[in-house]
């Protein structure tokens, strides 16, 4: 139902129940309309507005609508109070709920940095708060700014359900706002988790992977050596945008074991990674960057100045730049796609992969499931063939 017609139902709900006042627009903003007393005879009702400060869309019509039914109730009791709702007091009532979520964030904030854990890694925990908490935290504030809502589950409900349904975005906000939730000691709804489906069904599951013969011709678009580097380096080992600029290269020299180590000062901290396909440190060349780590493009990696966040987006704009028919991280699924068609157990991948089982299990539950039950036909028609 539209904003349009959710108004007009709301009204002529009123109607039904007898009750004279009306929510209208104005602009962009809605206010309350009826008879309403007199502001220097109380006793004399005659048609008034009330301006409620609160945005036109439906969210804000659901917060005008308890608005309506306090005003209603201290009516109905002899309750009302001009003084309660002139610009000053609903402006003012907006202010305290705005710097009651702003003080909260910024002390879940303190809370969050302040952790021994993320303390030995700030650069990793900076990119962290800057990439999976701010942006939801960010909306949180602003929607209370726009309803006025008090900061409740409600509110946390509402943001969350801003963001489509099955999206990475979704399933990020799910889990920032639990941990807000935990800080303000709120209980969230059983069903949280399913409400913030965002991997389970992710969009990974379903967008066409390159093949490697395109991954293979798509270097070729790739003017600057040291970017096809970067290139060569994210398709034979799945890495994420930033980990590229901060890895130890030395296994990747003549005669070296190919395992490539990424540092702890990275998104998930330490881990190695093998090469799928190994032939491809050859192909790719990547024997240079063994022997000379500086091979790579010169940016910006002092993470006292600039975030891994930000070094990230540099490739996202480079593989844009070239026109390249894919993203960074479609060469990161392809790379795990492939180790699940080797055989490689979803727990080695996973670590490789800097992050969990149960995280890699869900994005790549429709490779792994088409595997597992591809064996599981295998062995059947063996057995029936034997």
């Amino acid at each position: 139902m539209n904003f349009t017609d959710e108004l007009l139902k709301i009204n002529q709900e009123l109607a039904s129940k007898g009750i004279s006042l009306r929510i209208e627009r104005r602009r962009e903003l809605l206010n309350l309309r009826g008879p309403l007393p007199s502001r220097s005879q109380k006793e004399i009702y005659k048609t008034q507005r009330i301006s409620l400060h609160i945005q036109a869309h439906q969210e804000g019509l659901h917060e005008a609508k308890k608005m309506l039914e306090m005003v209603q109730f201290q009516l109905k009791h002899g309750q009302f109070n001009w003084e309660h709702w002139t610009n000053k007091h609903v402006k003012a009532k907006a202010k305290s709920l705005h710097n009651e979520a702003f003080t909260e964030i910024e002390n879940f904030k303190s809370t969050f940095f302040s952790d021994p854990a993320r303390q030995k890694s700030p650069s990793s925990s900076l990119t962290t708060w800057s990439s999976a908490y701010w942006p939801y935290l960010k909306r949180l504030r602003e929607l209370q700014r726009q309803t006025h809502c008090n900061l409740d589950v409600e509110l946390l409900k509402k943001t969350l359900t801003s963001y489509s349904e099955n999206s990475r975005s979704r399933q990020q906000c799910g889990t920032a706002l639990a941990c807000f939730a935990n800080h303000l000691n709120l209980r969230l709804p059983e069903d949280w988790r399913a409400k913030g489906n965002g991997y389970g069904i992710h969009k990974a599951k379903f967008r066409k992977l390159p093949s490697d013969n395109l991954i293979k011709e798509s270097l070729l678009q790739i003017p600057n050596p040291r970017w096809r580097l970067v290139y060569g380096l994210m398709a034979t080992y799945g890495l994420r945008n930033h980990e590229v600029f901060f890895c130890d290269f030395s296994g990747l020299k003549k005669n070296g074991d190919l395992i490539l180590r990424v540092l702890p000062n990275t998104k998930t901290g330490e881990h190695q990674v093998w090469p799928f396909h190994p032939d491809w440190h050859e192909m790719f060349g990547l024997e240079v960057v063994g022997n000379n780590p500086k091979a790579l493009p010169k940016i910006n990696t002092d993470l006292k100045t600039t975030t891994l966040q930000k070094v990230g987006r540099r490739v996202s704009e480079q593989f844009k730049r070239y026109k390249l028919p894919l993203t960074p991280y479609d060469l990161r699924h392809a790379w795990a796609i492939r180790t699940i068609h080797i055989g490689l157990p979803d727990s080695v991948a996973a670590r490789m992969m800097g992050h969990s089982v149960t995280i890699h299990n869900q994005t790549y539950h429709h490779w792994i499931t088409r595997r597992d039950q591809q064996r599981a036909v295998d062995t059947a028609l063996a057995k029936n063939a034997a």
